[in-house]
C-alpha cells in the first residue's frame, strides 16, 4: 500500500499540471490526447455505420448543428487561444452529425466529434438553445472530462498494485474503459457518467463558448426549464447524470454575468 500511495503521488505530480479552463481546477489525465482521439475516431466511424440509415445527410435541422458546431468550434479556438491553451485542441478534427432518433440527447466524443438527436430539437425549439446543448458537450471535451474520468477508472482498476506496472498494462485496460464508455453497443454512445463537478465545468465553459460564437447565454435559463418539464415523465438519456434542474439553474443564473462578457451579438 505504502508502495502504491507514493506511486500515486508521482503520478499526480507529473500528470495534475493540465488545468481546466476557466475554473483553473488540477487533473490527472493518465491517458494522452492521441489515445484518446484514436479511440474516439474508431468509435465514432462505428457508430456511424452501424446507424447510417439514420444519419441525417440534409435538412433544416443538419444545416443548423453544423452551422452551430462550425460557429462554436471557431469560438473554442478563440478562447484556448487567448487563454494560451492551444494545444490542448491541436489535433481536434471537428465532425458533426444529426442522428434521426426521438431519445433526446447529444454528445461529443474526444477530439471534437459530435452528435445531435433529432429528439432533442423539440425541447431546443431554436438555434440559441441548440448552441446551450452543444457548447456544454463541447465543453465536455475541451476540459478534457472523458479523459480525466478514464484516468480514475484506471486508478480504480488497478486497485494496490504498483502503478509504474499497472500503466505499463494501461494500453489493453484503457481501451477497455472507452469501450465501456463510449461503445458503439451501447444505447447511450457517448455519454460517460460524468461527475457534477465536471457537470458545472461544461455549464460554465459552454456558456462562454456559445456567448463568443454570437448566442445570447441568457437563453440557457429557459432551455434548462424546457429540459425540466420534459423530463416530468422520465430522465432524459440527456440528464441522466446531470445536477438537479434547480441547482442547474441557479448556477447558470450566477455565472451568467460572467459569461455575458464575452457575448458578441450576431
Amino acid at each position: 500500500m505504502k508502495k502504491f500511495i507514493v506511486a500515486i503521488l508521482i503520478i499526480s505530480a507529473v500528470y495534475a499540471c493540465s488545468k481546466v479552463p476557466v475554473t483553473g481546477r488540477k487533473q490527472i489525465n493518465l491517458v494522452s490526447d492521441s489515445e484518446m482521439n484514436s479511440m474516439s475516431l474508431t468509435s465514432y466511424n462505428e457508430f456511424l455505420t452501424e446507424n447510417k440509415g439514420k444519419v441525417l445527410s440534409s435538412g433544416p435541422e443538419v444545416v443548423m448543428v453544423k452551422r452551430v458546431g462550425a460557429n462554436i468550434a471557431k469560438a473554442v479556438t478563440e478562447y484556448m487561444t487567448a487563454n494560451k491553451m492551444q494545444d490542448a485542441i491541436k489535433n481536434f478534427q471537428w465532425e458533426f452529425n444529426v442522428v434521426d432518433d426521438k431519445t433526446v440527447n447529444a454528445w461529443c466524443m474526444p477530439g471534437g466529434k459530435v452528435v445531435v438527436y433529432t429528439g432533442i430539437m423539440s425541447v431546443a425549439k431554436n438555434e440559441t438553445a441548440l448552441a446551450v446543448v452543444m457548447g456544454h458537450e463541447i465543453a465536455h471535451a475541451v476540459a478534457k472530462h472523458g479523459s480525466e474520468r478514464m484516468s480514475q477508472g484506471l486508478l480504480q482498476e488497478f486497485g494496490g498494485a504498483v502503478l509504474s506496472q499497472a500503466l505499463s498494462q494501461k494500453s489493453e485496460v484503457t481501451k477497455g474503459l472507452f469501450m465501456t464508455a463510449y461503445g458503439a453497443g451501447s444505447n447511450i454512445l457517448g455519454v460517460l457518467p460524468f461527475s457534477r463537478l465536471q457537470e458545472s465545468e461544461a455549464d460554465k465553459l459552454g456558456l462562454i463558448f456559445m456567448a463568443m460564437a454570437g448566442y445570447n447565454p441568457e437563453e440557457a435559463i429557459s432551455f434548462w426549464q424546457r429540459m425540466s418539464a420534459a423530463s416530468q415523465g422520465g430522465t432524459p438519456e440527456f440528464l441522466s447524470t446531470h445536477p438537479s434542474d434547480d441547482t442547474r439553474i441557479k448556477q447558470i443564473k450566477d455565472f451568467l454575468p460572467e459569461a455575458l462578457k464575452y457575448y458578441k451579438p450576431k
